[in-house]
């Protein structure tokens, strides 16, 4: 018994448009269309002992909102640290002299990103300037680590013990 054609036309769209979706959200949610940026640009240093995950054409963002891309990520022999160079929008040109870049995740497995907490500095940043507050990536092995070296939390029923042993001592129920 062979189906229609029809059915098998409807199938055929179905599954096509299915792998266009798809096509679409892996171009979305990478930083392949959000990596260009129109318009002129100036660029912001900033170093970490840690960048985890991050890619040059990475978001730069403050409050959420894009505003330029990393350019370059290079390890400085010297200190031994990573210099990354961020190419920020012109137009976001009012950013004080004492703010912080830290390299944050988007959701939980999502890529990484340089985020800029702003400051009160009447000054601004300008094209070559070296940011000098930064926060380097999370590592989720060290959290880890960290977590079991320490032990956890502590239970409920260590806390207690020495309570009730002193009221049983004591004579009061």
């Amino acid at each position: 018994m062979n189906p229609r054609p029809s059915y098998a036309i409807g199938t055929g769209l179905f599954i096509l448009l299915g792998f266009a979706a798809l096509a679409y959200l892996a171009t979305q949610t990478t930083s392949v269309a959000n990596g260009i940026h129109s318009g002129n640009s100036y660029a912001l240093k900033a170093r970490f002992n840690n960048i985890g995950q991050l890619k040059e054409r990475a978001p730069v963002k403050i409050a959420g909102v894009r505003i330029g891309d990393v350019q370059s990520i290079t390890l400085e022999p010297q200190r031994m640290d990573a210099l990354v160079v961020m190419a920020i929008d012109k137009k976001y040109n009012d950013i004080p002299d004492d703010s912080s870049a830290a390299i944050f995740t988007s959701g939980l497995l999502g890529d990484q990103y340089v985020g800029i907490e702003p400051g009160g500095s009447p000054t601004f940043l300008k094209n070559g300037d070296e940011m000098v507050l930064t926060q380097s990536a999370m590592s989720i092995e060290n959290l880890i680590g960290k977590f079991l070296v320490n032990g956890g939390p502590k239970s409920s029923s260590a806390t207690t013990a020495p309570a009730s042993s002193a009221a049983a001592s004591s004579g009061k129920p």
